[in-house]
This record gives C-alpha cells, structure tokens and sequence, in this order.
C-alpha cells in the first residue's frame, strides 16, 4: 500500500434533507447505524488504512460535528469551516485544498458503509489500482445488485480498462460508493463558489483519467430512514460493525 494516501478529505457539510426528522436535531454524519456514527464508519476505515489526516467540512450543526471530533486522534482531524456558505461537494475539497497538502487524497461522502470482501479492504483497492500517470480520479463502485438502501438506475458504465462512461440508457451496472482517490490538480482552474465534483469527473474524463474500480463486497447506502434501516439490519445479521 505504498501508493496510499496519507490524507482524506472527508465531506461532511451536507443539510441530510433526506434524512428528516433525524437531521433536524443533529449532523448526518452523527446519525448513529448499529450504534456507531456514520463519520466514524468512514474514519474508522482511513485510520485503519494509515491515513494520517482527515480534513472535515462542517456546515450544518457544525459545533455538534466538531465537539464529537475533538477526541480523535487517528486519524488527526482538520476541520473545513463551511458554516457561513455550504459549497457542495467540489467547493468543499475546493476551499480545503490549503488543508490537504499536495494530492492525491481520499475523498469519501459519509452517507454509505462499505462491507469488505475476505482479503479485500476498500481503501488497499483503490491505493492498489492508483496509477498517477494514467488517472486523475479513481472511483470506488459498487455492482447495483451489492447494494442496500439504494433505489436508483446507477451511475456508470465500465470499460475493460477500467474507463468511466456516465450512464446513457435506462440503467447502469454499477453505482458510485462515495469513495475515492482524486489527485488535487483538478482543482486548478475551478470555478469560485459552490459546485459538484461531477464538474472535477468531467474534467479527468475529457483528458481519459477518469476510471473505476469494482469494490469486492457489500455497499449501504444510509441516505434516508429506510436506507438506516436496511444498514443495520443488514450489519445484525452479520453479526458486527463494518470497520
């Protein structure tokens, strides 16, 4: 895991609308699954992979989000301030750059959890698949029949060489797990304010360095009350917590 990054950004600013009534007392990334906080499902696995810093963005309930940080130390936690403009995804790896260092880094959504397969951890996958000189960005995916709590058509089409293609019929094989590695020079030439990172994935796959990588295991997507419901039914028959 030579080519692992050792910081992570880690995109935790979100409003949680879909998460109502829940979100309207605490943080997303604070709605407990089997008893643990979604942020340390996601924090839990960076530590484990060797990840030194955590870079967090906070916007909504952020002094909630930033007293249950305050105790962690693996990894060491950087807070990106976001309560005065929440900037979306892009803006939000846009405005922590300064935080992050030079890239490559993780970039990870808090509102999924990821089972691993036997021998196949999902951060080693993606470090494993890392190749600077061929990609930009390197998405985690997950096959759409591997995932819970999920009820769309997919995201992506995957070429033999592990290419992206954006969906353009009804239905895609495979969905975006919300983890990645993405080399910060994308971000050169950004755009000011709040954007998506779909702007950042346009721009590697216009040059041919967006690609993907299929995560061996089981994807649960904790986007709604349902999706939580699912999750944890899903992690008590398992009988324990993913990392």
């Amino acid at each position: 895991m030579s080519r692992t990054p050792k910081r992570a950004m880690v995109l935790a600013a979100g409003l949680g609308v879909r998460m109502r009534p829940l979100t309207d007392e605490m943080p997303k990334p604070l709605v407990p699954v089997a008893g643990k906080a979604l942020i340390d499902y996601a924090l839990d696995r960076f530590a484990g992979a060797g990840v030194e810093t955590a870079v967090v963005n906070a916007h909504h309930f952020a002094d909630m989000l930033e007293a249950h940080l305050a105790d962690r130390r693996a990894p060491r936690i950087v807070v990106s301030d976001e309560r005065a403009r929440l900037m979306e995804t892009g803006g939000g790896l846009m405005q922590a750059r300064a935080l992050l260092g030079e890239g490559p880094v993780f970039c990870t959504n808090t509102d999924a959890i990821l089972i691993d397969a036997p021998g196949s951890e999902a951060c080693a996958r993606l470090a494993d698949a890392w190749d600077p000189a061929r990609m930009d960005a390197l998405l985690l995916l997950a096959p759409i029949e591997a995932a819970s709590g999920y009820d769309g058509a997919g995201d992506f089409d995957l070429g033999a060489d592990g290419g992206l293609a954006w969906r353009s019929g009804p239905r895609a094989p495979y969905v975006y797990t919300g983890l990645q590695i993405i080399s910060l020079n994308l971000l050169d030439s950004a755009p000011e304010g709040p954007f998506s990172m779909r702007a950042l994935w346009e721009k590697a796959a216009a040059a041919g360095r967006l690609r993907g990588v299929v995560h061996r295991g089981a994807w649960m997507h904790v986007g709604d009350p349902a999706g939580l419901a699912a999750a944890e039914r899903r992690l008590a028959a398992i009988g324990a917590a993913a990392p």
